[in-house]
């Protein structure tokens, strides 16, 4: 028997892994972790269950993989919008809204995987992932700070990473409400109301950062 060699082994696959990924991301943020089966996860994906497992593994390793992957779209995004306004008032408020167009994003259930999903997957590789997460965000923010100082647009004893940390927890706060069913126009709104208190100056005497 002549054996072809240009003929592939097995099945060929008929389904984009890309693609799956994002539909996961769909069935655990609207399921929660803890409330996903693997059956969800086959009806959801479009996948049989026994490519899941072989293509991306079990429940545990498609959530990592889907933290991952969705972590780098909305970070990627997010340093695009804190980074191309030339001001930093603008910078501030794109980041802001982008917060906000991304926990509305139409067709989508409200919120973010990494704030309303993840942190209640109690697993020490998520929470790891997570903290360093927070901490790269952070950076970026402290960085379009010290870029302003640099610009001349903020004064030199500007609170850089105590600001950074507000910012931070203003996109947070935003997010949960979009989570909560508050209106994309009125948070928008509030993205842009945010961004001019960040950039007010100090009262009083306070101590400068260490």
């Amino acid at each position: 028997m002549v054996i072809n060699p240009s003929r592939p082994r097995g099945r060929p696959r008929n389904f984009d892994e890309s693609e799956a990924l994002k539909k996961a991301t769909q069935v655990f943020w609207s399921k929660s972790y803890d409330g996903v089966a693997i059956d969800d996860l086959v009806a959801g994906m479009g996948v049989g269950r026994q490519s899941l497992y072989s293509v991306f593994g079990d429940k545990r390793t498609i959530f990592l993989r889907v933290l991952r992957a969705y972590a780098e779209r909305k970070g990627a995004g997010a340093a695009k919008a804190l980074f191309s306004p030339p001001a930093v008032r603008d910078s501030l408020a794109g980041f802001l809204r982008h917060a906000v167009e991304a926990a509305t994003e139409e067709g989508s259930v409200p919120g973010c995987l990494m704030v309303c999903v993840a942190p209640l997957v109690d697993d020490p590789e998520v929470r790891q992932f997570l903290k360093d997460a927070a901490a790269g965000g952070l950076a970026l923010v402290e960085r379009r700070f010290y870029d302003g100082i640099s610009a001349g647009e903020i004064p030199s004893d500007f609170p850089v990473t105590t600001r950074a940390r507000q910012v931070i927890d203003l996109a947070r706060g935003l997010t949960m409400h979009a989570q909560l069913g508050a209106p994309r126009k009125a948070l928008l709104k509030d993205a842009e109301e945010a961004a001019e208190l960040v950039l007010l100056p100090r009262r009083g005497n306070a101590p400068t950062e260490g």
